[in-house]
């Protein structure tokens, strides 16, 4: 067993720093697999594993705390992204932790991260031209970069947003529906546009369509092009081959982001070896400019029974 000690400077700092009823320090020992034990204006750190993770968090806490103009009550978003930073080796701003704070006027929505992973994608995205959100349904990856898509659009960051998606999934091929472009692409792009109507009107999100500023196409229809000053987002990418995501991601463009988005458990591919997803986080892993952001089934954000059911599926080594 491994123990340090944490000591804060004043009472008052100790009291933010445990948060109400020590939730701060719950949270803390969830994520970090420690024990945190608080006694006077100290904090005892005990471990099976390794403690300077959880005794940097408690530094970095006591850093933010004192350098705010008041010192109030830490949420529970601002914890999470604390011991994200740690966790990723960035340095803790509060001009970092507004800039997850996502307000949306058309709506009064403001989204912030549930969780420490959701926390470091929002803050790659923020900061990388590429980003991948890997991990299983309901962790927040395509919400979370419609999000910042819309928040970027609105602050005049980008022109335009382009929303695609491989067009083969469940053995049905594009060719074969029924209708025009939008129709057809319409049914794989549904989770981008439930999370545009959230945060945006029916009539804004429509008048936006039509006047191009939201761009709908399948990934064959990105081949050719560089896409400038536009956010653009892949989701399904699991189910791209690997010649496809190269294709894609040598389309970036002049100021833009690419934000990339897939599950590799749900590939429908005829040869799930070959998704381009799994060979692209391989090959660009250490390139200076894209971030891959893995979550887990700890960042389900649906009705808690979905992470019950991915880890009943998961227990009982079922991939599709």
């Amino acid at each position: 067993m491994h123990q340090e000690t944490f000591e804060a400077d004043d009472t008052s700092l100790y009291m933010h720093i445990c948060g109400y009823k020590d939730k701060n320090l719950k949270q803390i020992e969830k994520h970090l697999d420690v024990t945190l034990i608080p006694r006077g204006n100290t904090i005892i750190i005990q471990s099976e594993t390794d403690t300077g993770p959880a005794l940097e968090v408690l530094r970095a806490m006591a850093d933010y705390i004192a350098g705010r103009d008041s010192r109030t009550e830490l949420d529970d978003f601002e914890v999470r992204y604390i011991i994200s930073a740690q966790r990723t080796g960035r340095k803790i701003s509060s001009s970092d932790i507004s800039r997850l704070k996502i307000f949306i006027p058309e709506t009064g929505k403001t989204v912030v991260p549930r969780t420490v992973n959701q926390a470091a994608y929002m803050s790659a995205i923020h900061s990388s031209p590429v980003t991948f959100g890997i991990g299983p349904a309901g962790t927040g990856k395509t919400y979370l970069a419609v999000v910042l898509a819309i928040h970027y659009f609105l602050k005049g960051k980008v022109e335009r947003i382009v929303l695609t998606r491989p067009a083969v999934e469940a053995g049905e091929n594009l060719g074969f529906l029924p209708g025009d472009l939008i129709q057809k692409i319409n049914p794989y792009l549904r989770p981008l546009y439930d999370a545009l109507f959230e945060l945006l009107s029916f009539d804004k999100v429509t008048s936006l369509i039509e006047k191009g500023y939201i761009e709908i196409a399948p990934l064959a229809y990105m081949r050719g092009r560089t896409l400038n000053n536009a956010y653009i987002i892949l989701d399904e990418a699991q189910n791209t081959t690997t010649s496809q995501m190269k294709m894609f991601l040598t389309r970036l463009g002049a100021n833009s982001k690419f934000v990339i988005s897939g599950d590799i458990t749900q590939i429908d591919l005829a040869k799930p070896q070959y998704s381009g997803l799994i060979q692209c986080q391989k090959i660009l892993k250490d390139l200076e400019g894209i971030e891959f952001v893995n979550f887990s089934r700890e960042d389900i954000s649906r009705h808690p029974v979905v992470e019950k059911i991915v880890a009943a599926y998961e227990h009982a080594g079922y991939i599709e």
